[in-house]
C-alpha cells in the first residue's frame, strides 16, 4: 500500500500521511521525519525496545480542524507493548546565548517531549499540515522471552474502519544476559515539589502515594540511588527564602535537649526497597554554593509548636548547628545501620563550591570530617583545586570539566551536567537532538564513571523557587535555564509520573553501558574500546563524540557479530 491513502469524507478530501521513525528522531510539526531505516529491532531481555509511528494529514475541508484515525497492534508480544502519544511543549528558553550546532533549533517554540497516556480503544487526531507521532515502547522483560524474532504489525484505520495503512516490524530478542547496571545514579527527587504541585500535605496519605508513584518512575528511568531530605534540601533556594519543608526527620527539643524519631526515614527507605533503589543521597548538610550557613532544620517545641531551630541566618561553622551536628550525627547514622543501608548511604556537604567560597566550603567539611570518617561523602563541583585539598572525597564532576580528574587518577570519580553544561558536551535539553542525549551511557563507560548525578528529575519551581510553575507550561524554570534542564517527568493528572521522550532515551543510553559490560566479559575491555573507537571512526571524548544516531545501530550490530564470532557461531 502507498504511503499516502486518500479517503473520502463526506465532502472532503483527506489524505493521511505515515512514516515509522526511529526513537532517536525527535518529530518536529513543521519538518517531515526521516523514514526509520530498519524494520528489525534488537535488545536483549530486560531492555526496552522503542520507535514512533509519525502522522499527519491535509484535507480541504474548512469546517474542521482535523481527522481522527485507529490504530490497532497485531503481535505475540502485545501485552509488552505500550503506545502513548508524544505532547508538544514549549519551549520559551531552548538554549543559551552561547550554543554551538548541535542542536535541533535556537527558536522558541513548540518541541516533542512529554509521553501521554493512550490506549487502542482511542482515536487519534491528525492536525492538518503538520507532524506529530505515536510513541511505541516493546518491553522485553528480564529474562523471560525467549531469543528470537517476534512480528509486531500495525494497522491504521480511518474512523469509519476503512483501512488506510499497514505495517510489520520485528523485535528480535538477542541471545545473552545483560549484567546488572552498576553505574550509580541519582536524578534530584524533589518531593516537596510533588505536594505544591498536587496541592497536597506534605507527608499526608496521598502524598507518599504520589511519592510512590514518582519513584516507580525513576527507578524505570535507571535510577537506583534517591535523594533523601533528612532536612528540607537547601538547593535551589533564594537567599534568605525557603522551600516548602520537606524533613524526614522529627526532632523534638525539650529542656534543651535534642530527641529524634525516624519513622518517616524509616518509611522512605522502605518504599526505596521496594522498588529497588539501593543507595541514599543524604540531603546536603550546609546551605548551597559554599556551606555559609546551615540548611532549614525545623523542630517541635515543649510548648508542641513548631520551630526553626536553623536556617540562613544560623552560621554553618563554629555555633549552634555545628554543636547539633554532634549530636545528630551519630543518631543518624546509628539508625541507617539498623536499617541495613549505612555502607550505601552518600552525604553531601554543600552542592557546587567554587574557588571564591573555598574557605567556608573547607571549613564545613573539616566540622564534620571526624563524624563522617567511616561514610561515603560526595559534591558536584569544576575546581580541581578544591579536590587537590582534600575537600571531596568523591568528586562528582561536571562534564566539560572532567579531564584533570581523569588525568590525575582520581578514584571514585562521578560525573554530571546541568545548565553550564550546554556547549559541545552531552546534556538533555529538549531542543537537542535525542543522540546527544543518549551518547552519555557510551562515555560513562570509556571514562569509568562510578556515578552519574543530575538536579533535575522533577523541580517544578521557577529558579531559586521564587515561585511553583506549572511544567506544561513553563519547562525553564522561568526562563532561567534551557528547556527540558529542571525536569525530566511530568505530573500526570492521577498522580503518576509521565515519562519524556528524555527519560526513555536516557533508559537507552544506561542499557548501552551494560551492553558493553556484557561484552567486555567476553572480549575483554580493551577490544571493546577499540570497537567503540572503530565504529565512531573516532576516539571518543565528553567534548568529541559522533553526532549521528546512526553510530548507536552501528555499535550494536558491532557487538552482536563480535559476540558471535567469539562464541563460534
Amino acid at each position: 500500500m502507498s504511503k499516502r491513502q486518500r479517503k473520502i469524507w463526506g465532502d472532503a478530501m483527506t489524505t493521511y500521511q505515515f512514516v515509522l521513525v526511529d526513537a532517536l528522531e525527535k518529530v518536529l510539526p513543521n519538518q517531515e521525519p526521516e523514514k526509520m531505516d530498519r524494520s528489525v529491532l534488537k535488545g536483549y531481555a530486560g531492555e526496552r525496545l522503542s520507535f514512533q509511528l509519525a502522522y499527519s494529514c491535509q484535507n480541504d475541508d474548512r469546517g474542521h480542524s482535523g481527522r481522527h484515525f485507529r490504530i490497532e497492534v497485531i503481535s505475540d508480544l502485545k501485552a509488552q507493548i505500550r503506545l502513548r502519544k508524544v505532547g508538544l511543549v514549549p519551549c520559551a528558553y531552548p538554549c543559551h546565548g552561547v550554543a554551538d550546532e548541535n542542536y535541533l533549533s535556537r527558536e522558541a517554540g513548540l518541541y516533542p517531549d512529554v509521553l501521554l497516556p493512550f490506549s487502542e480503544e482511542e482515536e487519534i487526531k491528525a492536525v492538518p499540515g503538520q507532524w506529530r507521532s505515536l510513541w511505541v515502547d516493546i518491553d522485553l522483560g528480564e529474562g523471560n522471552r525467549q531469543p528470537g524474532k517476534y512480528p509486531i504489525q500495525l494497522i491504521l484505520s480511518d474512523a469509519l474502519g476503512n483501512r488506510l495503512q499497514e505495517y510489520t516490524l520485528f523485535a528480535e530478542v538477542l541471545e545473552g544476559n545483560l549484567p546488572e547496571q552498576t553505574l550509580l545514579h541519582t536524578e534530584w527527587f524533589h518531593a516537596d515539589c510533588l505536594a505544591d504541585y498536587y496541592r497536597v500535605p506534605v507527608f499526608s496519605e496521598e502524598h507518599w502515594r504520589i511519592i510512590e508513584n514518582f519513584m516507580k518512575t525513576a527507578v524505570r528511568c535507571g535510577v537506583n540511588m534517591l535523594l533523601t531530605p533528612i532536612f528540607t534540601p537547601p538547593l535551589d533556594t533564594a537567599k534568605g527564602e525557603e522551600r516548602t519543608t520537606i524533613q524526614l526527620l522529627d526532632i523534638l527539643y525539650q529542656d534543651g535537649k535534642y530527641s529524634f524519631k525516624f519513622e518517616k526515614l524509616h518509611r522512605w527507605i522502605s518504599l526505596c526497597r521496594k522498588h529497588g533503589i539501593q543507595y541514599l543521597e543524604i540531603s546536603h548538610l550546609f546551605s548551597q554554593w559554599g556551606a555559609v550557613a546551615a540548611p532549614k532544620v525545623m523542630a517541635q517545641m515543649e510548648e508542641g509548636r513548631e520551630c526553626k531551630l536553623f536556617s540562613w541566618d544560623s552560621p554553618a561553622v563554629g555555633g549552634e548547628y555545628t554543636e547539633f551536628l554532634k549530636i545528630f550525627l551519630p543518631e543518624l547514622k546509628a539508625f541507617l545501620k539498623e536499617e541495613n543501608i549505612l555502607e550505601n548511604s552518600y552525604f553531601h556537604i554543600s552542592d557546587e563550591p567554587n574557588e571564591d567560597n573555598m574557605d567556608s566550603f573547607g571549613a564545613a567539611v573539616e566540622s564534620v570530617r571526624a563524624l563522617l570518617a567511616d561514610c561515603k561523602v560526595m559534591d558536584a563541583l569544576s575546581s580541581f583545586e578544591i579536590y587537590r585539598r582534600g575537600y571531596v572525597q568523591r568528586p562528582v564532576v561536571a562534564v566539560n570539566h572532567i579531564e584533570p580528574f581523569v588525568e590525575a587518577g582520581v578514584k571514585n570519580l562521578w560525573a554530571y551536567y546541568c545548565t553550564g553544561q550546554a556547549v559541545d558536551v552531552p546534556n538533555r535539553f529538549i531542543v537537542m537532538p535525542s543522540a546527544r542525549n543518549r551518547i552519555l551511557g557510551v562515555l560513562c563507560y570509556i571514562y569509568q564513571v562510578e556515578g552519574f548525578l543530575h538536579w533535575g528529575f522533577n523541580f517544578y519551581n521557577s529558579e531559586k523557587s521564587i515561585e511553583h510553575i506549572d511544567p506544561y507550561a513553563v519547562t525553564d524554570a522561568g526562563e532561567a535555564f534551557p528547556s527540558g534542564d529542571p525536569f525530566i517527568v511530568y505530573p500526570g493528572k492521577d498522580g503518576t509520573a509521565y515519562e519524556s521522550m528524555r527519560s526513555v532515551v536516557l533508559e537507552e543510553a544506561l542499557s548501552d553501558i551494560r551492553v558493553l559490560k556484557m561484552a567486555e566479559q567476553s572480549l575483554g575491555r580493551d577490544s571493546v574500546l577499540k570497537g567503540i573507537e572503530e565504529t565512531a571512526g573516532m576516539k571518543l571524548s565528553f567534548m568529541h563524540y559522533p553526532k549521528d544516531k546512526s553510530f548507536f545501530t552501528a555499535l550494536r550490530e558491532w557487538v552482536e557479530k563480535s559476540l558471535q564470532e567469539d562464541a563460534g557461531c
